[in-house]
């Protein structure tokens, strides 16, 4: 209830990173109110040891084990003191003691100090004192993630870092410190779109700050709209009422400055964006405060960000002229693209009333139902390694689309493309996300493709496809790429299948002498009972992670795009020639 999912931290959102959170709270808490503008912590990512230090007024010394161990005795109840805190009743530090196998916790006031530790959520010992050496006001928490509770876990150092800069960003001039490495941001949400963007900007962004409300945004070429929301210093990635007001806002002064009627399909397309909200009582929809509920405030933020929004294009109206420069392209594109949208859906229906590369599944994912949380499809290369599949799979939760051959390459495509090109029009339409990702039928969609030079290159192309038209499949973690084992060595007693050269190397110690050994180069090499296995529970999936790339259009374009000789020449000038290659 309180952090969310107990898994193993391959994802942003799993429990481990909300124990962070849950303390770095207090202490950016601390920073809001003008006390402290410093936090160090130290993370262990071997053992998952993570230790907290801020430089703020520190816990009551009374009050040391009551704030985290006692629900509903949290200090934040004072509205002069909290106007605009994350939590109010102190669960969170709760829940980190609970979950964790050890827990310390110790303030400093005034040259006096009180401590506390616990195991498993226990009180083991307490005390009070005078400080030995000087001992500047603050508070201190350390505590290890319970391993039963989250099983195998490890933190990721990058969805690690990332939270700190979203810290960063929101809380300008906080200074937070990571195994010393600092982290700062001098211009608050403007410089999480200039890192975010980068190179891709069309015009400068328009940045809005007061004390209650901050804004950014700016254009991208990108067929896809962007936006990071905060409330009270709380990352809210579900979105929420602050997020649609200002998705709203913009609309209405995009409209009233440049005096035109544009659809919001159009303003919005290519957008990245940022607001942070500062709420006296905010009403998150969960614990995790992943997304903002207070209906009663939409209205009038809606007002607010118009009334902001114009004045600023009325400030830079050479800016704001190619925003709507931008937007009346988009418009016209659109237009064009809609009688090609309606030739592509004439020409489908006049084929076949079902898709034939599809072999679909009984079940489907409905995100807001929460159900069909196991689906997934296989996007396979040719008939061959599609049979393979459809011999072994699950009927009521694994679907197989077949590609015929190499795909088209999008990198320097536009929309109209998608539509023209049969093979991808079926696919949109196979997975529903021609109109949205939120209609996306599988949880999983996986790339299944020879382990050759051939099938890499049509992962890329897919890859590529997914990137420029439909990012939101990737950041939302539905892409994967299905690993299959490149060797099977064996004996007359035992056969061993292999991802790599180092389980082959071992596999070849347990069969003895003159083991047999087979390298797979294509699915359909594999039968399908052995192929069973290998979509089964066991099942190895690499996600597509694009998260860590901020200039990954240039990335797509660089490896994907028509610059032929300059890719050769990197390829040339950065190629390592082993022994194992040439023998």
């Amino acid at each position: 209830m309180y952090i969310g999912r107990t898994s193993d931290g391959s994802q942003y959102e799993d429990g481990i990173y909300i124990l962070l959170k849950e303390v770095l709270d207090n202490a950016v808490d601390e920073f809001i109110m003008g006390y402290g503008k410093r936090v160090e912590i130290s993370l262990n990512y071997d053992s998952g040891e993570v230790a907290v230090r801020d430089y703020g007024r520190g816990i009551p010394l009374g009050k040391v084990v009551d704030c985290v161990s006692q629900i509903n005795t949290g200090g934040k109840f004072n509205d002069d003191a909290f106007q605009f805190s994350v939590g109010m009743n102190g669960v969170g530090t709760k829940a980190v003691n609970a979950l964790s196998t050890v827990f310390e916790v110790r303030s400093f006031r005034d040259g006096h100090y009180s401590e506390a530790f616990f195991k498993k959520g226990q009180i083991e010992s307490r005390k009070t004192g005078k400080c030995a050496k000087p001992e500047r006001n603050g508070t201190f928490v350390r505590f290890t993630p319970d391993p039963d509770i989250f099983k195998k876990y490890r933190f990721k150092e990058e969805h690690v870092l990332r939270r700190m800069r979203m810290y960063a960003y929101l809380n300008a001039g906080l200074v937070m410190e990571i195994n010393g490495n600092k982290i700062v941001s001098e211009n608050g949400l403007l410089d999480l779109i200039h890192d975010e963007a980068q190179f891709e900007k069309l015009y400068q962004p328009f940045h809005y700050r007061s004390k209650q409300l901050e804004l950014v945004f700016t254009h991208t070429n990108r067929f896809s709209e962007d936006y990071y929301s905060f409330v009270n210093g709380q990352f809210t990635n579900d979105g929420g009422v602050h997020l649609s007001a200002f998705k709203e806002g913009i609309l209405k002064a995009v409209n009233g400055f440049s005096k035109k009627k544009f659809d919001g399909d159009d303003v919005r397309e290519g957008i990245i964006g940022a607001i942070a909200i500062r709420l006296k009582d905010p009403v998150f929809e969960s614990q995790t405060k992943n997304r903002l509920g207070n209906q009663d405030i939409r209205s009038d933020l809606v007002a607010e960000i118009k009334r902001v929004v114009e004045e600023m294009f009325h400030r830079a109206p050479a800016e704001a002229g190619k925003l709507i420069s931008k937007i009346e392209d988009t418009s016209k594109l659109r237009a064009e693209l809609n009688s090609v949208k309606k030739l592509a859906r004439e020409r489908s229906r006049a084929v076949s009333v079902r898709v034939p590369q599809l072999k679909d599944c009984k079940h489907h994912l409905h995100k807001q139902r929460g159900t069909g949380l196991d689906t997934m499809i296989f996007i396979t290369e040719g008939q061959s390694a599609a049979g393979s599949i459809v011999s072994c799979r699950d009927v009521n939760t694994q679907a197989i689309f077949t590609l015929k051959g190499k795909p088209l390459n999008v990198c320097d495509c536009k929309r109209d493309a998608l539509y023209k090109n049969v093979e991808i029009y079926n696919l949109m339409q196979s997975l529903d996300i021609e109109e949205t990702v939120d209609h996306l039928r599988y949880q999983k969609v996986i790339l299944a493709t020879d382990a050759d030079v051939d099938g890499l290159h049509i992962r890329n192309l897919m890859i590529t496809l997914f990137l420029r038209f439909f990012d939101r499949v990737i950041k939302e973690g539905h892409l994967y790429i299905l690993e299959t084992p490149l060797f099977r060595v064996r004996n007359k007693k035992e056969s061993h299948y292999c991802y790599n050269e180092e389980e082959r190397l071992r596999a070849m110690q347990k069969c003895g002498t003159n083991p047999e050994i087979t390298r797979f180069k294509g699915l359909g090499e594999i039968s399908p009972n052995e192929f069973k296995a290998f979509i089964g529970k066991s099942m190895r999936l690499t996600p597509v992670d694009s998260s860590l790339d901020h200039a990954v259009t240039d990335t797509i374009e660089f490896y994907m795009g028509r610059n032929t000789p300059e890719r050769r020449q990197y390829i040339m000038s950065n190629l390592v020639i082993t022994e194992d290659s040439l023998s």
